[in-house]
Parts: C-alpha cells; sequence; structure tokens
C-alpha cells in the first residue's frame, strides 16, 4: 500500500490524513496518508525514503517549508518563486518541491467570492490588503494576491527585519510597517479605513488571552456589508481563533483557512494521483466534525 506523510512540528492539529484517506476511499485508490511530528534532523532521512520508494509523497507544513529546500533536486516555479515547498514527490530519479498553497489561497478567496458573496462582487482587484506575520506560508499568500491583482500589500511583523528581508527577497514590492498602533504610521488611525482584507499568518489568537488587536485600532475599519473589511485567518483548527471571534463580535466578516487548507490538499492530491479530488459540502462538512 502507498504511503503519504504530512510532517511538522507540531503537527497534532493537522486534518490532512482526514482529508487525505477521505479523497482516498471515494477514489478507491489504495493508499495510507498518516501525520509525523519531526525535528530539522529527522528531514533528510525522511526524503530519502522519498527516493527509495518506501514514501510516495509527502506534505510540509510549519516550519520547516523553506528548511527542506536543501535536500531537494528540484523545484517547481511556484517553488522556486515563493522559496516555500508543501509537497514533495518522486519524478523519475528526482524529488521534486512543489507549492500548493499558492493555488490554494487564490482558490480559496475565488470560493468566497462566488459562493458566499463574502467579498466585494466586484472582487480584489486594486483593494489593498494587510499581512500579519512574514513566516513560511507569507510568500505563497503575497503571490496568490498579485495574482488576484489585488493594489497594495502591507505587511506588519513584531521582528520588522524579518518582514524587510521578506520584501528583500520579494522584489521590494510590500510596504513593510513599523507599528500599526502609532497614529502616524503609513496605515495608522486614519488611513486602515483603506484596507479591504487582513490575513493573520501568525499564532496569535489561539492562546486565550491572545489580543491581536492591541497593535491596531480596529475600530477604523470600515464595516459596510459589501464593501467593509474582510478578516482572514490561515489557521482551521480550531475554527474560530481570537482574531476571528473579536472580529466577529466587532461586526466583522470573517473566515478560517479552512478552505485554503482544502484547495492547497485537492491540488497536492492532483500532483501525486493526476485526478482532481471534488470539492462538495460532504467534503467541507468533514473537516468540521
Amino acid at each position: 500500500m502507498k504511503k503519504y506523510f504530512v510532517i511538522g512540528n507540531p503537527i497534532e492539529h493537522s486534518l490532512s490524513p482526514k482529508l487525505h484517506n477521505y479523497w482516498f476511499k471515494k477514489n478507491k485508490i489504495k493508499a495510507i496518508y498518516e501525520k509525523m511530528k519531526v525535528n530539522e534532523g529527522d528531514i533528510e532521512g525522511i526524503i530519502k525514503k522519498v527516493k527509495e520508494g518506501e514514501i510516495e509523497g509527502i506534505n510540509i507544513t510549519v516550519p520547516f517549508k523553506k528548511f527542506v529546500i536543501p535536500f531537494l533536486d528540484e523545484l517547481t516555479s511556484l517553488a522556486s518563486e515563493t522559496q516555500s515547498v508543501n509537497t514533495i514527490y518522486k519524478k523519475g530519479n528526482k524529488i521534486v518541491g512543489d507549492n500548493t498553497d499558492v493555488g490554494g489561497f487564490e482558490a480559496s478567496m475565488k470560493y468566497f467570492l462566488s459562493n458566499e458573496g463574502s467579498m466585494p462582487a466586484s472582487s480584489l482587484n486594486g483593494k489593498n490588503a494587510l499581512i500579519l506575520g512574514a513566516g513560511g506560508v507569507v510568500p505563497s499568500i503575497i503571490l496568490a494576491l498579485k495574482r488576484l491583482k489585488v493594489g497594495n500589500i502591507f505587511i506588519f511583523n513584531r521582528t520588522k527585519e524579518k518582514a524587510q528581508k521578506l520584501n528583500l527577497d520579494l522584489g521590494n514590492n510590500l510596504q513593510v510597517l513599523d507599528n500599526l498602533a502609532e497614529p502616524n504610521n503609513l496605515i495608522g488611525y486614519n488611513s486602515l479605513e483603506k484596507i479591504s482584507l487582513i490575513i493573520n499568518a501568525t499564532s496569535l489568537g489561539l492562546k486565550k488571552d491572545d489580543d491581536i488587536f492591541k497593535i491596531f485600532n480596529i475600530n477604523k475599519l470600515k464595516k459596510h456589508p459589501y464593501d467593509g473589511v474582510f478578516f482572514y485567518d490561515l489557521i482551521y483548527n480550531p475554527r474560530r481563533t481570537n482574531f476571528l471571534i473579536t472580529a466577529w463580535d466587532l461586526g466583522y466578516r470573517i473566515t478560517n483557512g479552512k478552505m485554503m487548507f482544502i484547495y492547497q490538499a485537492r491540488l497536492a492530491f492532483k500532483i501525486w494521483h493526476n485526478l482532481l479530488p471534488t470539492v462538495d459540502d460532504e467534503t467541507i462538512k468533514l473537516l468540521d466534525t
């Protein structure tokens, strides 16, 4: 039986096995997908198992999406551009790293635009986005936003130097922020009204005492039902972080990372099995149980 894994640290929260094993059963594929908690020293040996045929494919989650790159023979264009790998497979005698996070996030935004009407009907074209965090998945989010033709992309990270390096790596197309709480900041108390999408790419909000909104004045954000701010937390488990709970209680539109998770997994499934599984209500509800 073919074996697939998702590796990371922590990994307990991952619902990848639930989703992929569901698709295996639906499509009558004889395979099993499991999660594996690993450390940096384990990575090379695990990738070697892909090369030797013991493992068919691997998904990568935090914090190893960049760390795995030196152990691979080849990167796809998306993985190379973002310097972020979340899917590994064997092609001939080469181990290839790919990135399905870009397509996953892009597809999730199109889902909200077309299926739920959560975003303005005019899409994100020309709208401004703010990303909180500068970690491993952020380059993928930035590239997806560019493909969605957003306007300005602002980024805030507690360690400004990390955000600045990310901006440099991506061609200096971002606007790096110093402190969202300062009135004279680039998007301070007055300019926050120009933001249409706020993406939380940090772990802030997972703990009960996390208050991500201490860093900016949420009350300056628009609440108009068709043109107000949309809060997107990339975390999908739990379904509602404090980031989303606070935004919802204040009347803003919200979503978690469930649809991105499903769509990036769907693309990985296609890479491994040359089959694009169906995303329907049953699939979506599967992750709520």
